[in-house]
């Protein structure tokens, strides 16, 4: 097995842990940090690019975003190892920037964007690639996430169904991109 391989749950599993620091760190003090999430257009929440995934509303959202950017992350780098960083970097920066750009006037907080991007470039890939094991993965992703793509449209409030779309978008654009490179 590759080193690349053996590292895959690294990435997915510091981001974790810094979500959760974040999520205590919030906790324990008087201030809120949510008010550093993504504020669209605003110079204010320019820095809700960089921060707002790390951020939660309750232990629920925190506990929900977990086991996603953990699966889909491990299996981006386990599989896609030569391109793994740059579609999770990408998902990351590229969904927060477009939600940045076209959001609603709210506060955006949540990793919900980037595991959008993440399930939408391994579904998209496998489909794009057309070789059997990015097809398997496709098919794993789609029976474990697929019910999530409802969330792109506005139907419930307080969720940032922006977030999901610029996740899927930036995942299917990804896929697309991508599609011609040598991920493994």
């Amino acid at each position: 097995m590759s080193k690349a391989k053996d590292l895959s749950i690294l990435v997915p599993a510091r981001f974790v842990f810094i979500m959760w620091l974040t999520f205590v760190v919030d906790g324990y003090f008087t201030f809120s940090l949510k008010s550093l999430g993504i504020i669209p257009r605003s110079l204010h929440g320019l820095p809700g690019i960089f921060f707002s995934p790390f951020l939660h509303g309750d232990i629920g959202h925190l506990i929900s975003n977990t086991i996603p950017v953990l699966f889909l992350g491990w299996t981006l780098f386990y599989f896609y190892h030569r391109i793994a960083k740059r579609v999770f970097y990408m998902c990351f920066f590229g969904t927060n920037i477009l939600v940045w750009l076209f959001g609603r006037l709210s506060i955006h907080i949540g990793a919900s964007g980037l595991i959008y991007g993440l399930a939408s470039f391994l579904i998209f890939y496998g489909i794009f690639r057309k070789d059997i094991i990015s097809l398997i993965i496709s098919i794993i992703v789609v029976l474990l996430y697929g019910g999530m793509m409802y969330g792109v449209l506005p139907l419930e409030y307080g969720v940032s169904w922006e977030s999901h779309l610029s996740g899927a978008l930036i995942g299917l654009l990804l896929a697309m991109s991508l599609s011609k490179v040598r991920a493994s």
